[in-house]
């Protein structure tokens, strides 16, 4: 079995958008987290799955949840992206988003966003991939927002 941190070192290696995945609680209550664990999984019919750490605030939201959004941030969201990271009791204080046409919240000026309804959920360790349709989705031109060996990083050109 490979040791945890050459593990960690090696993945690090591998660049990433970030993406900020929201949804709404039973009640109602938004809820976001930073996600770098995103990808897409099929064009027909059109699905994505995201990977949510069962120790996750987001967790019991997503184990739940009948659809979501997923928000990709551009270069000027990092700022964004460390708020829905980090341990804030309100994350959409002050956030601009509006609601989606499935419920769920999709932030302001993201690169692009997409609308998806669960079709799955599988545990995997000590995360849980969930699996959701895409049914809307949109996208402007700005350079992504990534990370790259522990830290933020932008494209150059």
């Amino acid at each position: 079995m490979i040791d945890r941190d050459l593990f960690r070192a090696v993945l690090g290696r591998f660049a990433s958008g970030i993406t900020v995945i929201t949804a709404r609680d039973a009640q109602g209550t938004p809820h976001g987290m930073t996600v770098s664990a995103f990808s897409s999984l099929s064009l027909d019919p059109p699905l994505v799955l995201v990977c949510v750490g069962n120790d996750a605030t987001m967790a019991p939201v997503m184990t739940a949840a009948e659809s979501f959004a997923v928000n990709v941030l551009s270069d000027v969201q990092e700022a964004l992206s460390r708020r829905f990271a980090g341990k804030v009791d309100d994350r959409f204080a002050g956030v601009g988003y509006r609601e989606g046409e499935l419920g769920d919240p999709v932030l302001d000026d993201v690169l692009a966003s997409l609308q998806c309804r669960v079709v799955a959920r599988h545990p995997a360790g000590d995360h849980v991939i969930v699996v959701g349709r895409v049914e809307h989705g949109a996208a402007r031109d700005a350079k992504p927002l990534l990370y790259y060996r522990g830290g933020y990083a932008q494209l150059d050109r």
